[in-house]
């Protein structure tokens, strides 16, 4: 019997590489705005809920922007915001 032998040669360049368009592309594709339905989704929290216990709280009111009928939030600083309100309960 041949003894079986596996060599694997690692091109350490190409993966920084890899990894390097990896996160562009994930910096690219980040969220600016979320609205509503997408608060309900990311937090778990019912429509009714955010907007007693969390969308009234001025620290989430000042990254609201509305246009017409349609309100959104600008995404990282509504998310922090949340973060520091539900901290505090």
């Amino acid at each position: 019997m041949i003894p079986a032998q596996v060599q694997v040669d690692i091109d350490e360049k190409a993966i920084r590489n890899y990894i390097q368009q990896q996160l562009d592309e994930c910096i690219r594709e980040k969220i600016l705005f979320i609205d509503i339905e997408g608060l309900v989704k990311i937090t778990n929290f019912s429509k009714r809920f955010l907007e007693d216990a969390v969308l009234s709280d001025s620290r989430v009111k000042m990254h609201q922007r509305q246009k017409s009928r349609k309100r959104f939030w600008f995404y990282e600083p509504t998310i922090e915001a949340i973060k520091e309100i539900v901290n505090e309960w």
